[in-house]
């Protein structure tokens, strides 16, 4: 562990896997918050850059396992209903991680925060907005909020959710469709992390050693996801929306 030891100690680098495991387990219930919980858990005892750095590698591989789990062709079908929101999410997570030193992202948080906690918060009462499966408008604006987020700071599950949720998309459908949209950004958020100088020689051993962890999180997650029903699932997801959303106003407020 000596190449790790000049950007963080052994005993950190133990914590930080401790918090993979866990982002891990409930993306593998519930699909997604692997970015959220990775950013929120490192950043309480190392940089938020290093931080950002760490949780692009699990993010691939694990998205990569959700999205795959199916098997190709239903990952391919599901990214041909999503096409419109894979396009303007993936051009907006390119341009705006470009933008991670120098926009205030403070306004964001708070703004997809709010929306995020209200939203899931009446779901989570029983609401349901009436949306069909074509709803285009709808589709652009959750691609547009997912991919601004997502490459400001990482996070872009909550519109991606509150889409699929507003569709009624069944449980595992959605765990699947998640993997691909957040398999496809982690993909965008590789390339450009290694442009904007986030992701370098010296924080990719990192990010690397927290796959193992988040790998075992996700396939413990997997073993809860698949033993509960389609409104136990639409629960969970939406009580982790919650959270999530107080999370992005937390951070907004403190920026």
């Amino acid at each position: 562990m000596e190449f790790l030891s000049d950007i963080i100690s052994f005993q950190l680098l133990v914590l930080a896997m401790v918090v993979g495991v866990a982002a891990g387990f409930v993306k593998g219930v519930v699909g997604f918050a692997m970015p959220m919980i990775f950013i929120s858990g490192l950043s309480s005892f190392i940089s938020p850059e290093l931080a950002l750095a760490g949780l692009i590698l699990p993010t691939v591989v694990t998205n990569g396992m959700q999205g795959l789990r199916q098997g190709l062709g239903a990952a391919w079908s599901s990214m041909k209903k999503l096409k419109a929101f894979l396009c303007v999410g993936g051009v907006m997570l390119v341009m705006s991680a470009q933008l991670v030193s120098v926009i205030p992202s403070s306004a964001l948080y708070l703004a997809i925060g709010t929306f995020v906690m209200l939203f899931a918060t009446l779901q989570l009462w029983g609401w349901r907005p009436k949306l069909s499966g074509n709803a285009t408008g709808a589709e652009l604006i959750a691609g547009t909020c997912a991919g601004l987020a997502g490459g400001v700071s990482g996070i872009w599950g909550p519109p991606t959710v509150l889409f699929l949720n507003a569709v009624n998309t069944p449980k595992q459908d959605q765990m699947r469709i998640q993997g691909v949209v957040y398999g496809l950004g982690a993909l965008l958020l590789l390339a450009a992390h290694i442009k904007s100088g986030i992701l370098i020689a010296a924080t990719v051993p990192f990010s690397a050693l927290l796959v193992l962890p988040a790998v075992i999180g996700v396939w413990l997650g997997f073993k809860v996801q698949d033993r509960i029903d389609q409104a136990m699932f639409r629960r969970a997801t939406s009580c982790v929306l919650i959270i999530a959303g107080l999370n992005l106003i937390r951070r907004g407020l403190l920026g």
